[in-house]
């Protein structure tokens, strides 16, 4: 007896439509937490500490800061410290880890440089994902922010974007390029601050 392979095939590239479907109807990836207290508009000058690297790539804290510093000058939001004067500051506070000032540190270093708030960020995932033979950009990062007043953490959120998606499993593909999916991270990350 023959069997047809029609059949199977069209049952195969039926259920791969409903897992994409089903993907494509997952929530946002990430979280938010805003200080409800906090008065946002209080804040007039923010400085952007280098970020924590958690990935292989050397130069992803830098290339993301300066994303997210550049984000940051457009919104108008905010008057954003120049890394340099931020450098000295943390130094002349005598920070030893930049990337994670403590409470206190941060307290220290607002008056220093004359700064409202500090952000900070760690950078989880940068670069190419694998999954079998499919490739793609993916980034992950976190940020927050401190007020210098008090050194609390008023707001923090993360965001994942790129990876993997079911049409390059599939298909094949690359996904996006990298400096595009860290501007949607970052977009995705200012669009939450200022909702």
């Amino acid at each position: 007896m023959k069997h047809s392979k029609r059949p199977m095939t069209a049952a195969i590239l039926h259920a791969a439509f409903l897992v994409a479907l089903t993907s494509c109807a997952a929530g946002p990836k990430g979280s938010v937490y805003h200080d409800s207290g906090m008065d946002f508009g209080a804040i007039r000058s923010v400085a952007v500490m280098p970020f924590e690297n958690l990935t292989n790539e050397r130069m992803a804290a830098g290339r993301v800061r300066d994303v997210l510093m550049t984000s940051l000058i457009s919104t108008d939001a905010f008057y954003v410290l120049p890394p340099g004067e931020v450098a000295r500051g943390a130094a002349g506070a005598g920070i030893r880890n930049p990337a994670a000032p403590s409470p206190e540190e941060v307290v220290k270093l607002g008056p220093a440089i004359k700064a409202d708030a500090v952000i900070t960020g760690v950078i989880r995932e940068y670069g190419q994902a694998r999954s079998g033979s499919a490739t793609a950009n993916l980034i992950s990062l976190g940020l927050q922010i401190m007020e210098t007043q008090t050194g609390k953490v008023v707001w923090s959120a993360d965001a994942t974007k790129g990876g993997i998606s079911t049409w390059d499993r599939l298909f094949g593909g690359g996904g996006d390029p990298m400096n595009d999916i860290t501007q949607e991270a970052v977009n995705a990350l200012l669009d939450k601050l200022f909702e």
